[in-house]
């Protein structure tokens, strides 16, 4: 049978928004955010000007089992576009594929599961067309994280590249992680989706203060990969000395890793200087894998017009 994602409808003529979460297994934010927001609009007296779909829980063949992945291993978030014949990953994938295709705008929202934390962040691809770059980062500004990050538009297999070719406006967000759920993290979900709307002409609310403290664009290709940055040079036990939204340096150590043989330490070098967007809270770490990813801040515009 193929997969069939649980969704919830608001509305009807207008434009339509698609919010999913849960796409992958062990990210529980999203998830909590979109029931809250099932019920807000279940309350009849809320209006709507437009078309709202709601789907907690993509993944929840990974959710059942606790992890990113379901049972085949495959990261739903590499996947896309799947197809419709081919493993629950594969099929999971087209599902929500044909979703986004329908939609006019996307959030999917995210965070950094259970061995990562993300520094709160509203992310978009570099999109060729001008016009649906802007509206992008219109929805991204509107969603009002700490951090608001444009990167190259070349990677494929993810619900954003799915949006990017259906040129559909898309943006993904990113709260914190580490196996947890913070109350903190669902209620600026809730917000930054209603402000979206509000945006986009679906609801209305008063413009809220802006909590932007960067907004950094980087076209190099594969700039969005944050599983290749800072790789561990062994396996072994990963103990940070930095925080989430920390400025570091060129250099400066993120962490040691202890290996298992040896008990020796290994420092892990910044590639570059920025600020702490995302760190390994989940200890055991294997050679290769990232220990965490620092955001580099030479083109941050809020920077600049603070600066000047």
């Amino acid at each position: 049978m193929a997969v069939a994602l649980r969704q919830f409808e608001f509305g009807s003529d207008g434009p339509h928004l698609l919010i999913t979460g849960g796409v992958h297994g062990d990210e529980f934010e999203p998830i909590q955010a979109i029931r809250r927001l099932i019920d807000i609009f279940s309350d009849h007296r809320v209006s709507i000007k437009g078309r709202l779909t709601l789907v907690p829980c993509v993944n929840e063949a990974a959710f059942l089992r606790g992890h990113r992945c379901a049972d085949d291993g495959l990261d739903l978030a590499r996947t896309c576009p799947g197809s419709p014949d081919g493993g629950i990953t594969e099929q999971t994938a087209w599902a929500l594929s044909t979703l986004i295709r329908s939609a006019d705008y996307y959030i999917d929202l995210h965070t950094g599961g259970t061995e990562f934390a993300l520094y709160p962040l509203s992310g978009y691809v570099l999109h060729a067309d001008a016009d649906i770059l802007e509206q992008q980062r219109k929805m991204a500004r509107a969603f009002n994280l700490p951090v608001i990050w444009g990167t190259a538009a070349n990677l494929e297999g993810r619900s954003m590249s799915v949006a990017r070719d259906a040129n559909i406006p898309a943006i993904y967000c990113e709260y914190l992680g580490s196996a947890t759920c913070s109350p903190e993290g669902v209620d600026a979900y809730v917000e930054g989706c209603r402000n979206v709307m509000a945006t986009l002409g679906i609801i209305e609310r008063r413009e809220t203060e802006s909590n932007v403290q960067h907004v950094v664009e980087d076209a190099r290709p594969g700039s969005g990969h944050l599983q290749v940055c800072n790789p561990s040079p062994v396996s072994g036990y990963f103990e940070p000395t930095v925080e989430l939204g920390e400025k570091v340096a060129l250099g400066q150590p993120l962490g040691t890793v202890y290996d298992v043989e040896h008990n020796k330490p290994h420092a892990v070098p910044a590639e570059n200087d920025g600020i702490v967007l995302m760190l390994r809270t989940f200890p055991r770490v294997r050679k290769g894998e990232t220990v965490g990813v620092v955001l580099t801040c030479e083109h941050d515009s809020v920077a600049d017009t603070a600066g000047d």
